[in-house]
Formats: structure tokens, C-alpha cells, sequence
């Protein structure tokens, strides 16, 4: 026990002198919930993640004699927490509407009975860390598998028969290497700032499939990779998140809402619980956890809640499954470590930002990864972080350390959000490092073909946007005949393949084989139209092609599970242009006798 000497913000110096750096702490007669950042002689420096008002000095403070952990084990598939994992359905009913501070709930519920099922272990059996030792049915959707917690290894005494269990009660008893017996239970504890260990790295390629054609077509992830969602308010970032969650082909989502504002949060934790999961038909939340912090919440819980969501989703990959945990934002949380460091006196570098921001986010983003469990299983975290850069200057510190970081950049543009065009992705600014990998898996599972028409498609974008800029400058009339036709190709892409309607049934998704099959058939009309504009024909009479007003509607008329009549669709171009061919010979001079110029 100890007592409060000094407060600064959510900084207190407390007289602690057996407590570690790293340790949990409850301070204040309210009991709030902090952490052991510091130490100086038999002082320590704990950062609070509640509101410190009202705290004085002289009140008790005491060391919990564990590190910031949280809770694993069945019930968390379906919650909300706050930034350090506190049930927000059971601080409500002992707060009200407004979550009190220093309430104190467990994250698992204690009273709720999960039917276990034990694994076939003869009592005896050796048992290492990440071992199975059964399965609880928690959704219809998720098989929760109970795991020998990772640092545990000994012998089994007993394993319990099939039966209903809360979480706290023994399941099991393995006596370990010193003689000691450890009881067994469906949880356990682990400290959100170590990672969990895992046998070895994974290499197998396969890419993460949000159905979202600019992201899957153009700009690939991997499962296990790591992708930042740059973009200035109102781009779409949350919207983009949210169809990536429901639709992505990823076991678990675990969507954490570090620092965001109070009402745009509020409407994730609406409209998420609302969704049905497009897989299975069941509710979306059955396969996903959400993390609630709001920008109105002490700074230094958005740390907390990013550690939070990254522990879990390791937790889930340990059972051999695929998680995604979308982060929003990094920069909320890079806002808050900028405030702690200021409240340090630490020496600011850019932005008054402190030195270690890059190491805080390499270190985070190491933890996404694809690999073989201890127990030799495979599961994956992929991480995708949205970057709030001010202003949307993607040169400020926290967008430039994560693109030196991450693999994937799906960078969002204000100026075609504006222009209602969603997703926002910019086609320029985006990058992706897994084309090479993502290739290989397109080839096989799609058509080979792949890898040339994306890089066609980027390279008709840019060439178009060149393009646009001489047309802003002197008009529209000084293109010749082929630049003409280059820039209607290029806005039939964006049209017919890169927007997309997330409220639209049709369009909300679309299958790699559809993408693939929208990418090639509107290139086989750009290079069509080409081959006449060379031939004499004028720009503006392709341009009056029904073909053209039809094709942009192909990705709402058909569904990912119509490829048949898409492609009885696409079968018309060959037939529309060479109508258009003979038409033009006939009733015009010669081609190739009049100019290139329409």
C-alpha cells in the first residue's frame, strides 16, 4: 500500500517502492486503473487511463502485482470493451449511461456456464505450452478452442469430463517440472505489451479478399500483412473499414476505435451489431470484438486499447485462425504518447512528437505476421491501421514512419471523395509490396493474366491523369483523337470497376473472379476502340457507343455468383465494335482519309 505524492494530468507520482515498471495499479479512493512507467528510488511514475480530476495527494495507492493484462478465454467474440477491457454492457449497469471511474468488472463474465468439451488426453500425457485441451462452442460461427497457456509445460494429472463450466472453474490440473500443480482453467491472463510466441513464421501466400476492387485488384494484402487507411476527414476511412470487416474472408475482426470522435464511434457501435456476416447468414458480431475508446477518454487509454486489440487478436490466431484488427487511428494514439513525452519534459523532435514514435509503431505493426502456432497449427493478424493526417499531408510524421513500415498504402483522396467517388482510394498515392506474392495466387486460383492487366489498367490511370492536366490547361479540343479515347478508357475504369457502392447489394461485394473478369473485358474495349481510333474512325463517334453507357452498369447488374450472364455480356464488345467498323466504312470516306482529330 502506498500513497499519491504528486499529479500532473494523467501522470501521478506515487510512493510505491515494491511495485515494477510494467505493473497495474489502482490510486485514488476511486480505485482508477493505471500503470508503472517509471521509477525513481522508491518512487514511481504510473500513467492513469481514467480521468484523474478530483484525485489528491496523500491518497492510497496500491500495486495489483501484475502487468497490464487482459482476460482470454470464451465471451469476448461479440463484446464491446473499453481501452482496457472492461465490458461496456456491465459498466452500464453499475454506471448508467456515463461509464464511472475506477469501476472494477471482470472482462469475462463469471455467472455465464460454456459447455466444454474435453480434447483426448490420457491423464499422464506430456503437455506443452499451446496444447489443446478442448473446445467451446461459443457462436455458432467460432469453435473456441481452450489452449494450454503458452509459457505452461508439465504433465496432466486430470482433464475434466464434458460439462458445463464458467470460467473460473478448474478444468484441468498439470503438475509442473518443480512438482508444483497449476489448475487449469478456461482463461487465462496475458500482458498486452508481450507478444505471444508461436513456433515459426509462415510464408504461404495468401491475399486477404475484401471484395473492395480497388483494394483487391490494385493493391493487394496478404493475410498476415500490415496496410495503413491514410486519408483527411470525411474521405471515407470508416465507411472503407467497415466493408473490409464485413466482407473480408478473415475468421475473427476485431475493430478498435482508439481516440476517435465520441458520434463516429457511436455509429460503429451501431451499425456493426446490425450486419449480418455475408458468409454464414448469422449476425457479423458473432465473429467480431470491438474496442471502444472516444476522443473524450484520458489520452493514455488509447495505448491501452491498441495493445488490448493486438493481445486478443494473437489469442485467436494461437486457436489457428485468420484475425483482422483495423486500428482507428494510429494518429490518435501518436497524439497521446506525444502529450505523455511533453508531460516527461522528453525532448521533442518533429512535430512534437517524441524520438521513439517510429520504434512505438514498428513494434505494434511487427505483431501482424502469418504463422504456425505451438501447437502446429496455422493462423494469421493482419493489421490495418488508419492514418488521420491533418490536413491530408501525408508528409507529417505519423503517415511517413508507417508507410516506411508497413506493405500495403491505401491512401484516400479528399479530392475524389468530393467528386462522390468511393472508395476514395487514390490510385497515385497507393502502393502495394505484395504484387509479386498475390500474383502467384491470382495466377493459380484466377487466370494468369492477372499481374499484365493490372499494371495496364495503373498505367492507363496515369496516363489519363497527364492527360487531365492539359485539358485543364488549354481545353479539351487540343487531344488528338487517341488521347481523347485514353481519357474515356481511363473513366470507364474508374466508373465501371474502381467505384463501388457499399449500400448497393450487388456492387457492396465482388469476388476475385468477377473483379478479374470486369478488369479484362474494360480493357479489351480500351484497346478495341484504340485499333480504330488508329484506323481513321473519330473519338467522338466510340464515344456514342451504347456499349460504353452498358458497361459501366455491368458491376451492379450481376452478382459475384452471376459470372455466367456477366460474361454473355462482355461477349457483346467484339460484336459492337466491329458494327461500328463497318459502319464507318460504309458510310464514310476511306480509312484512314480523314485525320486522327475528331
Amino acid at each position: 500500500m502506498g500513497r499519491i505524492l504528486d499529479i500532473n494530468g494523467p501522470l501521478v507520482s506515487l510512493d510505491l517502492p515494491q511495485t515494477l515498471i510494467g505493473e497495474q495499479v489502482r490510486v485514488g479512493r476511486l480505485g482508477l486503473v493505471g500503470e508503472v512507467i517509471a521509477r525513481d528510488g522508491d518512487t514511481a511514475l504510473a500513467q492513469l487511463y481514467e480521468d484523474s480530476a478530483g484525485l489528491r495527494p496523500g491518497e492510497e495507492a496500491h500495486g495489483l502485482g501484475w502487468p497490464l493484462s487482459v482476460e482470454l478465454g470464451p465471451g469476448l467474440l461479440g463484446g464491446i470493451f473499453d481501452g482496457v477491457q472492461r465490458p461496456l454492457a456491465a459498466v452500464r449497469e453499475h454506471s448508467g449511461d456515463r461509464i464511472g471511474r475506477g469501476i472494477d468488472v471482470p472482462a469475462l463474465s463469471r455467472e455465464r456456464a460454456w459447455r466444454f468439451v474435453p480434447a483426448s488426453i490420457a491423464p499422464g500425457s506430456p503437455l506443452a505450452g499451446g496444447a489443446l485441451l478442448g473446445t467451446v462452442d461459443e457462436t455458432p460461427a467460432i469453435a473456441h478452442r481452450i489452449l494450454l497457456p503458452p509459457l505452461l509445460h508439465g504433465e496432466l494429472v486430470e482433464l475434466a469430463p464434458e460439462g458445463d463450466y464458467r470460467v473460473d472453474d478448474t478444468i484441468g490440473r498439470l503438475k509442473l517440472a518443480d512438482g508444483r500443480v497449476e489448475k487449469l482453467r478456461l482463461f487465462h491472463r496475458w500482458p498486452v505489451r508481450t507478444p505471444r510466441p508461436y513456433r515459426g513464421r509462415d510464408h504461404a501466400v495468401v491475399p486477404l479478399i475484401t471484395g473492395q476492387r480497388v483494394l483487391d485488384t490494385f493493391f493487394p494484402l496478404l493475410k498476415g500483412g500490415k496496410a495503413a487507411i491514410p486519408g483527411p476527414f470525411g474521405a471515407g476511412k470508416t465507411m472503407l473499414q467497415q466493408q473490409i470487416a464485413r466482407w473480408c474472408n478473415a475468421e475473427i475482426v476485431i475493430y478498435v476505435g482508439c481516440g476517435e470522435r465520441g458520434n463516429e464511434l457511436t455509429d460503429v457501435l451501431e451499425f456493426m451489431p446490425r450486419l449480418t456476416d455475408p458468409h454464414s447468414g448469422r449476425p457479423l458480431m458473432e465473429r467480431t470484438l470491438l474496442v471502444a475508446n472516444t476522443s473524450n477518454m484520458p489520452v493514455v487509454a488509447r495505448e491501452a486499447s491498441i495493445y488490448v486489440g493486438i493481445t486478443i487478436a494473437e489469442y485467436f490466431r494461437d486457436q489457428g485462425l485468420d484475425v483482422v484488427m483495423v486500428a482507428d487511428s494510429t494518429s490518435r494514439w501518436a497524439e497521446a504518447l506525444r502529450e505523455v513525452a511533453g508531460r516527461l519534459g522528453q525532448m521533442p523532435v518533429e512535430e512534437g512528437y517524441p524520438a521513439y514514435l517510429g520504434s512505438r509503431l514498428a513494434a505494434f505493426y511487427e505483431r501482424a505476421g502469418r504463422v504456425e502456432t505451438l501447437a502446429g497449427a496455422h493462423g494469421s493478424v493482419t493489421l490495418i491501421g488508419a492514418v488521420s493526417p491533418p490536413g491530408g499531408d501525408f508528409s507529417e510524421p505519423v503517415t511517413s514512419h508507417t508507410k516506411e513500415i508497413i506493405q500495403t498504402f491505401w491512401a484516400l483522396s479528399k479530392e475524389l471523395a468530393d467528386a462522390r467517388h468511393y472508395p476514395a482510394v487514390d490510385w497515385l498515392e497507393s502502393f502495394s509490396g505484395s504484387v509479386g506474392a498475390a500474383a502467384r495466387w491470382w495466377a493459380e486460383e484466377v487466370d494468369p493474366g492477372w499481374q499484365a492487366a493490372r499494371a495496364e489498367a495503373l498505367a492507363l490511370l496515369v496516363a489519363a491523369d497527364e492527360l487531365q492536366r492539359i485539358v485543364n490547361l488549354v481545353g479539351l479540343e487540343a487531344l488528338s483523337g487517341d488521347q481523347r479515347w485514353t481519357l474515356e478508357s481511363a473513366a470507364l475504369i474508374r466508373e465501371g470497376l474502381l467505384q463501388q457502392a457499399a449500400t448497393d447489394e450487388v456492387d457492396s461485394f465482388a469476388s476475385p473472379a468477377k473483379q478479374y473478369a470486369l478488369l479484362a473485358a474494360l480493357l479489351d474495349i480500351q484497346r478495341r476502340g484504340a485499333e480504330l481510333v488508329q484506323l481513321g474512325v473519330p473519338a467522338r463517334t466510340l464515344l456514342q457507343l451504347p456499349l460504353l453507357v452498358d458497361a459501366r452498369r455491368w458491376k451492379s447488374r450481376h452478382a459475384s455468383d452471376e459470372i455466367a450472364a456477366l460474361k454473355a455480356d462482355i461477349a457483346a464488345i467484339p460484336v459492337a465494335f466491329e458494327t461500328l467498323r463497318r459502319d464507318y466504312a460504309a458510310h464514310s470516306a476511306p480509312v484512314g482519309a480523314e485525320g486522327q482529330t475528331p
